[in-house]
């Protein structure tokens, strides 16, 4: 038989949290409710590290949205992942 795996849930983060991690020193940045640590991709981003500064400690959804990223880069994503926001500050928030 197969081995089974379970994913543990994600550790959860406010907004204020993120904001605490707004440089190069620690860049963290939100997309779609969930809390990327790009700290180590700065110097590797294809757009350059600017980029991603400009949008650390915050909500970068928009700007990764309207800038178009492939399928990789989303994929990319999941290397980076710490967390996901708190439920009171997500976009969609629980009805």
């Amino acid at each position: 038989m197969g081995e089974v795996t379970t994913k543990k849930p994600l550790q959860l983060f406010t907004l204020k949290d993120v904001k605490e991690h707004g440089d190069e020193s620690s860049c963290w940045i939100v997309i779609w409710d969930r809390v990327y640590d790009v700290t180590k991709f700065l110097k590797g981003h294809p757009g350059g590290e600017d980029i991603i500064l400009e949008h650390a400690g915050h909500d970068s959804t928009q700007n990764f949205d309207d800038k178009g990223h492939s399928t990789i880069a989303h994929d990319m994503l999941e290397e980076y992942l710490i967390g996901e926001l708190v439920q009171e500050d997500r976009r969609k928030k629980a009805q």
